[in-house]
């Protein structure tokens, strides 16, 4: 399937007549299939939020066309991440689950993993870098969590994961490379298909590619005439450049107002580079001004508190690289940005 990068400009669901038979092909040769989401809806009902789908009056009049966000800010943790990392966890067996767990995060995967440790009642050990924002490091901490600040990048923190679990014998849960937290992130497309059946384009924030390939799995599978477009910003867009080099490429990690799409895709990635090269119609890049406008737009519009992350699919329709045909849901994937920094962005000033 042609894929564009661009930096400018509970009830039961059944597959539907594939319209794009090289879609339905793609979707069955993946190495993560759709029967995992099915599974992770089960297991998730109940210790999740099916998180609401709301109107945005201001963004549908800006582009012409019906605009909904689909509001991953309402999980307990405040992002999207609950559900891979929750789904994970009750994947494992018992034995894996009491040597305790361990991950590598920019600050929400981390939080996920912590406060679904707590519900199990098993140890968690966070790596983050250093650029990894205070609050989100201490929200990790409050959850009773071991922390561990390691290096200026994910992939330092990924390298303090590996000799945790070499030397300590944790059990890893990987931030978005693995099968159970993809499938997990994938049953917020099992739910837009449930609450917006007309819907012809998903935005969806990419970094790692958990959340975008495992949403695009869902949606492929059941709707392949849906759209659905990754959004990511310019710095540093490990996924976006991966795709465009036709494999897993590395990246230099900088400082952005969408920190939680920073970090690496891993040079040995398995999962979320195929999933994301073969199902994402296209990937577009925001600046940063324009993550600024993003978050303003959430606050002064819709009395929402999103963080960079979780803005940038607003970011793209305001400054239009994105074009809607049809009805359309942003993913609002997290708002756990730091309340002075999102002050002076919302006022305007420099963040």
């Amino acid at each position: 399937m042609p894929l564009t990068i661009t930096s400018e400009r509970e009830h039961q669901l059944m597959p539907q007549p594939a319209h794009d038979t090289s879609i339905r092909s793609a979707v069955s040769g993946l190495p993560v299939a759709f029967a995992g989401v099915e599974a992770a809806a089960v297991r998730l009902a109940g210790r999740v939020v099916r998180t609401p789908l709301v109107a945005s009056p201001s963004l549908t009049k800006h582009v012409g066309q019906p605009v909904h966000l689909k509001l991953e800010t309402r999980q307990p943790v405040g992002a999207f991440k609950l559900r891979g990392a929750m789904n994970a966890l009750l994947a494992l067996d018992e034995a894996a689950r009491r040597r305790g767990l361990v991950t590598a995060s920019t600050g929400n995967h981390g939080r996920a993993v912590a406060y679904a440790a707590r519900q199990a009642g098993v140890p968690a050990t966070v790596c983050m870098s250093a650029l990894v924002p205070a609050n989100k490091v201490e929200a990790v901490r409050a959850l009773g969590a071991e922390v561990r600040i390691v290096g200026c990048s994910q992939d330092d923190a990924q390298a303090e994961v590996e000799r945790l679990v070499s030397e300590r014998g944790l059990t890893a849960i990987p931030p978005f490379d693995h099968p159970e937290v993809i499938a997990g992130q994938g049953t917020i497309g099992r739910e837009l298909l449930e609450d917006l059946p007309d819907l012809a384009l998903i935005l969806v924030p990419l970094s790692g590619g958990g959340l975008a390939g495992g949403i695009a799995l869902a949606v492929k599978t059941l709707r392949p005439d849906i759209r659905v477009v990754g959004v990511s910003m310019q710095r540093g867009a490990a996924m976006a450049a991966s795709i465009a080099a036709g494999r897993p490429v590395d990246v230099v990690e900088e400082e952005t107002l969408a920190d939680s799409l920073g970090g690496g895709i891993g040079l040995a990635n398995r999962f979320t580079f195929p999933l994301c090269r073969a199902l994402l119609d296209e990937v577009v890049l925001v600046t940063e001004d324009e993550i600024a406008a993003g978050i303003r737009h959430a606050a002064v519009e819709q009395v929402e508190t999103v963080e960079g992350a979780g803005a940038v699919g607003i970011a793209a329709l305001l400054a239009g690289k994105v074009r809607p045909a049809g009805p359309t849901a942003l993913i609002v994937s997290g708002g756990n940005i730091d309340p002075a920094a999102h002050r002076r962005i919302v006022n305007g000033e420099s963040a």
